[in-house]
């Protein structure tokens, strides 16, 4: 049994369409997050029996769940589009956990909803797949972000560019409330909703926020933290759309993301970003036009609109600053130095040459506490005359091994897991899943896995699963 209690919902109507997810035609569990069950509070026994996974198909509605589609607008790649909305997502309600946090349960692939834009509401393995590996890296490695608990096959076809096997995604997030929320309400001009929301998002998230400009300060502080993250883990979003910033500051729509193999700050995996608008460079100055946006819906909540405006204005310019010390820190960290160090010139002093000699983003920096980074660069004299500054500080070789994972969940792994599942082959997956919830453990059952990718291996591009 999962016990709700369901703000959001309690919220008025036009938060949310109410909607039932579509069963499926054979439901079977794929995989279960044992340790984000326990986290919740609930019970992994019954999860994996025929009550439970007919709970994280869609094809049951538990006691005390409330499944509704919550609606939400967005700028796509610069555009604004008023009307968005969870098109194949249910959010069956929401769980307090034994610590008293309170989360969301929400279906992915779960079936067409009023937001659904003709499309079919649903998900194939894949992109499910890759979810589940990818976010539960980010949890292991520190990153706030929405979590996995479970994918479970639909014994039913897809149809994307052919028929691929469908599945549904058990996701987990402290919320789901987007920029793009607050914008659904800004455009149409409901203020009252808008003041609402604003409420609703300081009571669950930021409690010692006393308003909406001390709300967007608190959500400002908190993506500049997340932003600076990704960067240090190589890590790129691929869809940085303001419907796909979460408020509370974690990472949500794992899409067409990756991470880097060789470094270069241009890098680009989806295929949808044919402008280079989120490359990993970019998406600092994207999360400042997000978070521009938010600061823009707002406004009308701040009293007197000049004044707003210009407290506001100072808000979004705050990122800067705040970014730039998380940034010297976790760089800093993946140096062995701490944040008095002079960090920043060394750090890009070594980018530089990362890009200059396309060295592996991840080797580089696991490499620098076992004295195997040399190997990483072609002109190791270069690399060599680098290295005495940096060792002139001090490193600390246990400060690196935290902040640096010996091995990502690289875009190779994925696709070969991808391509085993279809073949009704988990063991590729469940591999690469177990080796990178440890990823700063160096074991030799793993030691592949920490490879870069051959040339004949490597990957490109990346897809949204829709």
């Amino acid at each position: 049994m999962i016990h709700f209690d369901n703000s959001y919902a309690r919220l008025p109507q036009g938060f949310f369409a109410r909607v039932a997810p579509t069963p499926v035609a054979q439901p079977r569990l794929l995989a279960l997050n044992d340790g984000l069950a326990r986290r919740l509070g609930l019970d992994a026994d019954w999860l994996t029996g025929p009550e439970g996974v007919a709970m994280l198909a869609g094809n049951a509605v538990p006691q005390g769940a409330e499944p509704i589609a919550q609606a939400y607008a967005g700028h796509q790649f610069g555009g604004f589009v008023p009307q968005l909305g969870d098109g194949r997502a249910v959010l069956l309600g929401e769980v307090v956990a034994p610590d008293g946090a309170r989360f969301d349960i929400q279906l992915k692939g779960s079936g067409p909803t009023p937001f659904s834009r003709r499309g079919d509401g649903r998900a194939w393995v894949g992109p499910v797949l890759r979810e589940y590996i990818v976010s539960e890296f980010m949890h292991a490695m520190g990153v706030p972000t929405t979590r996995a608990l479970a994918a479970v096959a639909t014994g039913e076809t897809v149809w994307r560019e052919s028929g691929l096997p469908g599945a549904v995604l058990t996701r987990v997030a402290s919320s789901h409330i987007r920029v793009g929320t607050f914008q659904y309400f800004a455009v149409r001009g409901q203020e009252d909703a808008l003041a609402a929301l604003t409420d609703h998002v300081i009571a669950r998230h930021y409690p010692t926020a006393n308003g909406p400009l001390s709300l967007l300060d608190h959500v400002i502080a908190r993506q500049a933290e997340t932003i600076a993250h990704w960067m240090a883990l190589g890590f790129i979003h691929g869809v940085m759309n303001t419907d796909n910033m979460a408020v509370s500051g974690e990472t949500i729509d794992y899409g067409p993301c990756a991470f880097m193999d060789a470094y270069h700050p241009d890098t680009v995996f989806s295929s949808i970003d044919r402008g280079g608008r989120y490359a990993w460079a970019q998406q600092p100055q994207i999360a400042v036009w997000n978070l521009a946006q938010l600061a823009t819906c707002l406004i009308p909540l701040m009293g007197e609109r000049d004044a707003a405006i210009e407290a506001a204005t100072k808000s979004v310019h705050s990122f800067a600053p705040i970014y730039q010390a998380a940034w010297r820190r976790r760089f800093g960290e993946k140096l062995g130095l701490t944040e008095a160090a002079d960090v920043q010139p060394l750090a890009e002093r070594l980018l530089t040459m990362m890009a200059q000699q396309r060295a592996d983003f991840t080797r580089v920096f696991a490499g620098l506490a076992d004295g195997r980074a040399r190997d990483e660069f072609i002109d190791r004299e270069a690399f060599d005359a680098w290295a005495v500054d940096w060792q002139a500080q001090n490193p600390d070789p246990e400060l690196m091994r935290h902040a640096n994972p010996v091995r990502i969940p690289r875009n190779h792994q994925i696709e070969e897991a991808i391509v085993a599942a279809v073949a009704d082959d988990l063991g590729p997956f469940q591999r690469l899943f177990d080796a990178v919830i440890h990823p700063r453990e160096a074991r030799a059952e793993w030691d592949d896995l920490s490879h870069a990718p051959l040339a004949e291996q490597i990957v490109h591009q990346t897809f949204c699963g829709t």
